[in-house]
C-alpha cells in the first residue's frame, strides 16, 4: 500500500493498463505537453513519469480542440482494434460531441450485431465548485445515463479511482467516467499491485441501521462527514456509493433500503432526472413497503451555475444539507415555527 491522490490513482491505472496491453492508447488536447498523460498543464498530474518517454508518440497523441473528431476517431479505432483512452478535460465538452456519443459510440456494437467491440475509455472531469461559469462547471452523467450502451462510472475515492479505471479499460464496452475535480487532491492508501473493482458492484462506505444515504461522487465524503456528526446524536446512518451508475448496483441500494426503512440520495446533478430520481424511483417501485418515511433527494437546484463563489459554494449537497435530510427522514428535524406555518400551503 501506498498513499496516492485521487489523480496519482488514475495515472496508475492507466501506466498499469498500458504496460499490460499494447492496444491501450491515450489521446486527447494537449496530452503530450504534459508528462502525466492526462489534460490540464502541469496541473493535473497523475504519475511520476513522463507517457510520452514511457510510451512514444504512437501511443500518446495530442488531438486537434475538436471533440466530436476525438469521440468518432476513438470509436473508429475501438472497432479496429486499439483501446482508446479519451482524455475529454472538461465534462462541459461532451456536449460538442453528442452525435458521435449516441449515435455511434453507443449504438454501433448494436448496429454492426456484435461483429465489432467497442472498448474505449472517456475521461472528463466535472469542474463545478470551483467557480468556472455556467459553461465549464456541468455534471452531465444523467444525460449519458438514459442512452443505452454507455456504461457510467463516478470514482469517488483514489483506490475505487484506480480500480474502476482499470475495469473500465478491459471493457468491451464503452465507459464514461466522470471525475470530480474538487476531489482530485483527495489522498488514501492504495495498493500498489494491480487491482480491478467490476462495473455495477456498489461500497458500503459506511455501515448503520437507521438511515441509508446514497451519495454519487463528491457527496460521498459529504454524507460521511454527515453520518460522523450524526451518530452523536444517536443516528446510525449507512451510506452506500454505487461507484457505477450504469449498471446500478439495484441490489445493494435495496437491501440498504429494506434494513433501514428511510432514504435519503445525495449527488452533485441537477434535480430533474437526476440519478438520485432514478434511484428514488428504484426504491419506491421496488421496497415501498419498507420504507417508514418519504424519500428526500438533496441535489443542486435546477438552474445555471453561477460565477460567484459565495452563490455556487450553495448549491451543491454539503454536510449541512445532506444532515438536515438525515434529520427529516428520521423524524429528528425540528419543529416549524410559527412564521414557517404561518406561510406553509394549506
Amino acid at each position: 500500500m501506498t498513499v496516492m491522490s485521487y489523480l496519482g490513482a488514475i495515472g496508475a491505472a492507466q501506466r498499469e493498463a498500458m504496460d499490460a496491453d499494447e492496444r491501450v492508447i491515450i489521446f486527447g488536447e494537449d496530452v503530450e505537453a504534459n508528462v502525466y498523460g492526462t489534460t490540464g498543464g502541469g496541473k493535473t498530474r497523475t504519475d511520476k513519469g513522463d507517457f510520452v518517454q514511457m510510451y512514444g508518440r504512437n501511443r500518446i497523441r495530442n488531438t486537434p480542440i475538436s471533440e466530436e473528431s476525438m469521440v468518432g476517431a476513438a470509436a473508429g479505432a475501438a472497432m479496429t482494434g486499439l483501446r482508446p483512452i479519451v482524455d475529454l478535460s472538461y465534462s462541459s465538452f461532451l456536449y460538442m460531441a453528442m452525435d458521435q456519443f449516441v449515435n455511434q459510440v453507443a449504438k454501433n456494437r448494436y448496429m454492426f450485431g456484435g461483429q465489432a467491440s467497442m472498448p474505449v475509455v472517456f475521461r472528463s472531469a466535472m469542474f463545478y465548485g470551483l467557480n468556472t461559469g455556467a459553461h465549464h462547471s456541468d455534471r452531465p452523467y444523467p444525460m449519458f445515463m438514459n442512452v443505452p450502451g454507455l456504461k457510467i462510472i463516478a470514482p469517488a475515492t483514489p483506490a475505487d479511482a484506480k480500480g474502476l479505471l482499470r475495469s473500465a479499460i478491459d471493457s468491451d464496452d464503452p465507459v464514461l467516467t466522470f471525475e470530480a475535480c474538487i476531489l482530485w487532491g483527495a489522498k488514501e492508501d492504495v495498493s500498489e499491485d494491480e487491482f480491478w473493482i467490476p462495473l455495477g458492484q456498489a461500497r458500503v462506505a459506511r455501515e448503520g441501521t437507521d438511515v441509508t444515504v446514497v451519495a454519487v461522487s463528491s457527496s460521498v465524503p459529504e454524507s460521511l462527514a454527515a453520518a460522523e456528526e450524526l451518530a452523536a446524536e444517536g443516528l446510525s446512518v449507512e451510506v452506500i456509493d454505487p461507484r457505477t451508475l450504469v449498471p446500478l448496483d439495484r441490489d445493494a441500494i435495496l437491501r440498504s433500503v429494506a434494513k433501514t426503512g428511510r432514504l435519503v440520495v445525495a449527488e452533485p446533478a441537477h434535480r430533474t432526472c437526476g440519478a438520485a430520481a432514478e434511484i428514488s424511483a428504484l426504491v419506491s417501485e421496488e421496497v415501498f413497503d419498507a420504507l417508514k418515511a418519504p424519500i428526500v433527494r438533496v441535489t443542486a437546484p435546477d438552474m445555471q451555475i453561477p460565477f460567484s463563489p459565495a452563490l455556487e459554494k450553495q448549491m451543491y449537497p454539503n454536510r449541512t444539507t445532506i444532515g438536515a435530510a438525515i434529520r427529516r427522514v428520521a423524524g429528528f428535524a425540528p419543529a416549524p415555527t410559527e412564521a414557517e406555518l404561518a406561510l406553509a400551503p394549506r
